[in-house]
């Protein structure tokens, strides 16, 4: 079942990266831009002008469409394309292949999913994001997750995604365990673990 409710979250994904065109007034914006995302947004730029003109055509028109969507949903898109983004390429093409897969069930059976995956949590879809390896164990380690800093975000889910399934399981469990006060020092142990001494040291902190 967990692999079906990621199918549904996997149509969401996909849907905002149909969405990732270039916006309007942005050339008005590329003298004061980084140069290393000045050239991002030329080349981009390029490969748009190098396409036909229906192509054009088509991207404009999804474009107009996003310009229309209320900004709650136009921040939810955005949040399931870095989502996506952050997920490893193995990941990544796994959820192409389910997306795939999802499109080839009966209508009745993909509204049966849909309908499933609706009545989870906010807090429960919102953790599927994160893929279906730590999406799985994401209620699990959701105290661990809350009110991590900015900066130290991005190298929590990248840990966890370079986790074996065995080790998220024991960080599951840690998580759990381990009071409001002592949240901070775990994930600084978590973070200065190394790959090769992580299961070790989640053993030692799970023998304590």
């Amino acid at each position: 079942m967990r692999a079906e409710r990621w199918l549904v979250l996997a149509l969401a994904a996909f849907g905002a990266t149909a969405l990732a065109a270039l916006p309007p007034g942005l050339q008005q914006q590329l003298p004061r831009m980084p140069e290393s995302l000045r050239q991002q947004v030329l080349q981009r730029q390029a490969q748009l002008d190098a396409m036909p003109a229906d192509a054009r055509a088509a991207i404009q028109a999804r474009r107009e469409h996003w310009d229309g969507l209320p900004l709650a949903e136009r921040a939810e898109l955005r949040e399931h394309w870095e989502a996506w983004r952050t997920l490893p390429a193995a990941q990544q093409q796994a959820l192409r292949e389910a997306s795939v897969a999802f499109a080839a069930l009966p209508p009745e059976r993909r509204q049966e999913l849909r309908a499933q995956f609706a009545q989870l949590s906010s807090d429960e879809q919102r953790g599927w994001l994160l893929g279906p390896r730590v999406g799985g164990q994401w209620l699990q380690l959701q105290p661990l997750l809350m009110q991590v800093p900015g900066g130290e975000r991005t190298a929590l889910l990248q840990a966890l995604q370079a986790m074996s399934d065995a080790e998220l399981r024991d960080l599951a469990i840690l998580a759990q365990r381990t009071p409001p006060q002592e949240r901070e020092a775990l994930r600084r142990g978590l973070l200065q673990a190394t790959a090769e001494n992580r299961a070790a040291w989640l053993q030692l902190r799970l023998e304590r």
